[in-house]
């Protein structure tokens, strides 16, 4: 039982949280950055924010135990990372903001996943051209490369393949790196500067621990804060504004690598990836299925569906991951209703995130393999064969939700709204195009089944339908 004391301390953790949060709320965002957040959002997007800062609070007390092994201190400074608003550039947004737990750690807000479907990241009349994709079981994605007996490639993160692993022999640990200095997302103008703010943190004397006295010991110029202040990115002059020491350097990016490894390690860790969905009682014998789910399994895996093809439930030495890490062109509509579409003309820092403004077009995997970060020469011969092509999502926790009317959206640019649109969208794509909703098939068969891969997180029983 806790003491008093301890009670005290952990409440004024939390006191203390919540009123960094309110602050940060009441300087962050001012009319004009509201200006493309729907109205029907903003309630929402300060629900999230508030239980960002709870589970924050709550995992800093935890990381106050003395009883914590190795693998717990890590997986812990990885979900205080995770959680972390004051990571970036106008410290009001986390990882989490995109990749909350009661939506199987996908876009949280039913609003924007109505409307703009992206997030607007720190700057906020800024949003990305994509929907936010899952975490769970993200940590399986191998490191990308080439399959030549399937002809394909295979793994990375990210809708395009981009965070290829190749550098820390890790995918997640490298997708982990993309959204603190994505201008659209955390907006970071130089990597140093997640490490200067994370040194700033009450959980610094942790990673110290974990990675040595080194990780931190940089000595910052005079004019770091205001730097990292402003928001990314940084002028091709200049592309790592905060100036150091080559030495300097070096340890900053060391610890930038460490703080994604974190990340990825939490990730990885049960309390993301729990394989403790319906579907894995069945399997362990532990639970069946209801007829109507028996027959959506049925329909799933046989040839008239296809669709354990690329969502494969798992074969000899296989775990049933519901994906095989390749990707697709399915033909998808463009979906108008993304902010990106819009951010045409230089924002109040100067920056346009897409200059085609309509005319924008989005080449997938193929776009990442014609440009700069295509880390592989012999990769960019295949980018014409890859346009259009997005990487396979998991389909485990793909119906999870906080509630019954929280709408969720659906493939790279979430067109679809949801697992129906999903199912008649493949149905009436190409061999019966004029068909109408509904009329094909018998959806409900293939969602029943799609609904018992998600996983429980409830603390109080164990309960097989999604929640």
């Amino acid at each position: 039982m806790k003491t008093r004391a301890a009670w005290l301390a952990g409440t004024a953790a939390i006191v203390l949280v919540a009123a960094a949060a309110a602050l940060r709320s009441a300087e962050g965002d001012s009319p004009t950055d509201r200006d493309r957040i729907p109205t029907a959002a903003r309630k929402e997007i300060k629900s999230v924010e508030l239980e960002t800062d709870r589970i924050e609070a709550e995992s800093l007390n935890r990381a106050r135990s003395a009883t914590l092994d190795r693998f717990q201190q890590i997986t812990l400074l990885g979900k205080l990372i995770f959680y972390d608003r004051e990571l970036s550039v106008r410290r009001n947004e986390s990882c989490s903001f995109c990749h909350m737990p009661d939506t199987g750690f996908s876009g949280p807000v039913s609003a924007l996943n109505q409307t703009t479907v992206a997030y607007p990241g720190s700057v906020r009349t800024r949003f990305s051209g994509r929907k936010p994709q899952s975490h769970t079981y993200a940590s399986f994605s191998p490191v990308l490369h080439y399959n030549p007996e399937q002809g394909d490639l295979v793994g990375g993160q990210f809708w395009d393949m981009r965070a290829t692993g190749l550098r820390l022999d890790s995918s997640l640990a490298e997708q982990a790196q993309g959204p603190p200095l994505n201008p659209v997302e955390m907006g970071l103008i130089d990597p140093a500067c997640m490490v200067y703010r994370m040194s700033l943190r009450p959980y610094r004397a942790m990673a110290e621990r974990l990675w040595g006295a080194q990780s931190f010991a940089v000595h910052w110029p005079v004019n770091t804060q205001e730097v990292c202040d402003r928001p990314g990115p940084a002028p091709d002059v200049d592309p790592l504004p905060l100036h150091l020491g080559a030495v300097e350097r070096g340890i900053a990016q060391s610890t930038f690598d460490r703080i994604a490894e974190a990340i990825a390690a939490f990730e990885g860790s049960p309390e993301v990836t729990p394989f403790s969905a319906k579907y894995d009682y069945v399997m362990a014998g532990k639970s069946e299925f209801t007829p109507e789910e028996k027959a959506g399994y049925k329909l799933f895996r046989s040839k008239a569906t296809h669709c354990n093809e690329c969502h494969r439930d798992g074969g000899p030495g296989e775990e049933p991951l519901f994906t095989d890490f390749t990707a697709s062109n399915l033909g998808l509509p463009r979906n108008p209703a993304l902010s990106f579409y819009q951010e045409n003309v230089p924002d109040q820092f100067g920056y346009t995130a897409n200059p085609d403004g309509l005319k924008f077009l989005d080449l997938g995997v193929g776009g990442f393999l014609a440009s700069p970060q295509n880390p592989n020469r012999e990769w960019a011969a295949m980018a014409k064969s890859f346009l259009g092509k997005y990487k396979t999502p998991t389909l485990r926790n793909v119906d999870k939700r906080p509630r019954a009317d929280f709408v969720k959206a659906y493939m790279h640019n979430g067109y679809l709204k949801s697992l129906k649109e999903v199912v008649h969208f493949y149905n009436t794509r190409d061999a019966l195009p004029r068909c109408k909703p509904g009329g094909c098939w018998r959806e409900g068969h293939v969602l029943a089944g799609a609904r018992e891969s998600g996983d429980d997180q409830s603390k109080t029983t164990r309960r097989f339908e999604t929640e």
